[in-house]
């Protein structure tokens, strides 16, 4: 490496490959001075603090932007690997699909708009390739050479990169990732030649966003995932909406498999998957995770667990004057206390803001606030979308929880388009505090999941959600939102004036108890589970005496459509002295839950017990 180092006491201008004069860079002679104490560079009395920021995008970028308006005389800057320092990430599969028409809509920024806003140094195409924690300088390498940079302090935001697994022939040119600019335009030239099949690898937030997207431009789209259902953080019964959806849009799915091998051939690749199916593809893009870009920083000392950067509070690494944001940086989860890195680029951008505070005004720095993972995606004509913890997260915590289910209109019933809004919700068992919360449905889903985001992060009870005074008019919500009826039905749970039964129970209830069926005969012709008794709830209550001698002793387990009138028909069969309980969510979390299996526990009502 060139023997030639930028110091914060003589604030080089430019570095290699920027139009850098000899006066930029500070022969290692002159750097010599010490403090015998630290080994560190000596700052000359009143040189500007220099901050130097390793990644751009969201966590850096934020970070580099608050810095400026907190310290107008700091000399900040940015290195960044890549050609594009300040872009929209989560555009880049709407420009593959030609929603986003132009390639610089996805330009937030450039070096030149934030040196003329901001007076930032941003160097694109400065590759970070090593960290000295004693001398306080990075290496850095250039297309015209590598050069040296001190800092004052120094911002880690190098982001994640994709996995590659070990697969025969990922190595194929057809193979691609959607992780930044490049990977976009790349994809959409490959799109536009007019190519015929797309297999995509992975069938989390990217991948399903890939596969809409191509699949909306005509291609024959295979989506392959390990898991059993796409969106692997989304619960199994609003799972089934999504796979649904997918299949509307003409995506071929093959979940529970993972690819084995690609087959590299002149015209077409093939996909080979554990099953033994073969996927013909034009292109292959491959979405299966990411993991922190940290290697080079653990190297240096910089503390990681499991490749992602430790931090504390403020952001701090173990390294002194050492920080990290974004998609590397371990967070704690806020509900969970699991430890992981969460890849979204809102907290990263909020995160950047604290670090720099906390660098450039202590005394007024908040603490990192402890993320909830808040997420949606578009399929098709359905969004999913998921905040806090889900049933494998809690279960894995070992927190005692309860689970509720409820399918609201998004506005009001008899006001044009409503649609339902498919919740699934978990609270504490102890004192009602919400844990996690997820929905899907055609419209409505955002604002339902951003307050119960809100609730999450202020700590409240199901309960509290009973009294949220939320806006109300007949085209936007119902005068008891879904978010006001999820708090209701939490109440009734916690105080015992109801009971829930689940759907993954449905063995165990046909075996002990009886079950009925209290939808109307209209809906019953659709599909009943096998050996139900049927009375439509508005008769129970005069026909009592007959669930009474059919239920012989034994529990009764009621279902409706959603879980309205078996709740209604519960408070009737509770207050007559039975051991009852209500189905969570009704026949459509049923269906949905057993998804394909369904047909093997429904028949059609001729045999069914009728009174």
């Amino acid at each position: 490496m060139p023997c030639a180092v930028e110091s914060p006491a003589l604030n080089a201008a430019k570095p290699p490959g920027r139009g850098a004069a000899s006066t930029s860079r500070t022969p290692c002679a002159a750097w010599t001075r010490r403090s015998a104490a630290r080994g560190t560079p000596m700052r000359e009395s009143g040189a500007p603090h220099r901050l130097v920021i390793v990644g751009g995008v969201a966590g850096g970028m934020s970070a580099a932007a608050r810095a400026r308006r907190l310290d107008e005389r700091a000399e900040i800057v940015v290195l960044e690997r890549g050609a594009y320092v300040s872009f929209a990430n989560c555009g880049l599969p709407y420009f593959v699909g030609g929603e986003i028409a132009d390639e610089n809509s996805l330009l937030v920024q450039t070096p030149s708009s934030l040196r003329a806003a901001l007076a930032l140094d941003v160097r694109t195409g400065h590759d970070v390739l090593g960290l000295d924690i004693t001398r306080r300088v990075v290496s850095v390498r250039t297309i015209d050479g590598d050069y040296e940079i001190a800092y004052d302090d120094l911002i880690l935001a190098p982001g994640a990169r994709p996995v590659r697994p070990p697969i025969p022939g990922l190595d194929s040119p057809r193979v691609r990732t959607l992780r930044s600019v490049d990977d976009a335009t790349s994809l959409r030239r490959t799109v536009d030649r007019g190519i015929r099949r797309a297999v995509v690898l992975g069938a989390g937030f990217i991948g399903i966003e890939a596969a809409e997207v191509i699949a909306r431009r005509g291609l024959a789209v295979s989506l392959v995932d390990v898991a059993s259902h796409p969106l692997p953080p989304l619960e199994r019964e609003l799972a089934a909406v999504v796979t649904a959806e997918l299949r509307a849009l003409g995506v071929d799915l093959h979940l529970g498999v993972a690819a084995d091998a690609i087959e590299q051939h002149d015209e077409e690749d093939v996909v080979i998957l554990g099953d033994g199916a073969r996927l013909a593809a034009d292109l292959v893009v491959l979405s299966v995770g990411v993991r922190p870009d940290t290697e080079v920083f653990e190297a240096a000392g910089v503390g990681c667990e499991r490749g992602a950067i430790i931090v504390d509070g403020h952001g701090r690494t173990t390294v002194p004057n050492v920080w990290a944001v974004g998609d590397a940086v371990l967070s704690v989860d806020g509900v969970t206390g699991a430890r992981r890195p969460i890849a979204l680029a809102g907290p990263a951008n909020r995160v950047g803001r604290l670090v720099a505070d906390a660098i450039f005004r202590p005394e007024h720095a908040r603490m990192l606030p402890a993320p909830t993972g808040t997420a949606i995606v578009r399929v098709g004509d359905q969004v999913a979308a998921l905040t806090g913890a889900n049933r494998q997260a809690l279960d894995a915590a070992e927190v005692d929880y309860v689970t509720l289910h409820l399918h609201p209109n998004q506005h009001a019933g008899y006001f044009p388009g409503a649609t339902q809004v498919h919740l699934v919700v978990h609270a504490a068992t102890s004192n009602g505090r919400l844990l996690g919360a997820q929905a899907v449905g055609r419209d409505g889903v955002d604002k339902r999941i951003d307050v119960l985001a809100t609730a999450i992060r202020a700590g409240l009870s199901v309960e509290d959600l009973i009294d949220l005074d939320l806006a109300y008019s007949p085209p936007f919500g119902q005068a008891k939102d879904p978010v006001n009826l999820t708090g209701m039905l939490g109440e009734n749970v916690r105080t015992g004036a109801l009971r829930l039964w689940y759907a993954d129970e449905l063995a165990a209830v046909l075996d002990r108890a009886l079950l009925l069926d209290v939808r109307t005969a209209a809906e019953v012709a659709a599909g009943a589970v096998r050996g139900a008794m049927h009375i439509p709830h508005t008769e129970l209550r005069g026909r009592i005496e007959e669930v009474r001698s059919a239920a012989g002793g034994r529990p009764i387990r009621v279902m409706c459509q959603s879980g309205v009138r078996s709740a209604i028909a519960h408070r009737v069969l509770a207050q007559e002295g039975f051991d009852s309980a209500s189905l969570s969510g009704g026949m459509l979390t049923l269906r949905a839950w057993w998804g394909g299996e369904a047909s093997e526990i429904l028949e059609r009502p001729e045999a069914m017990q009728h009174a």
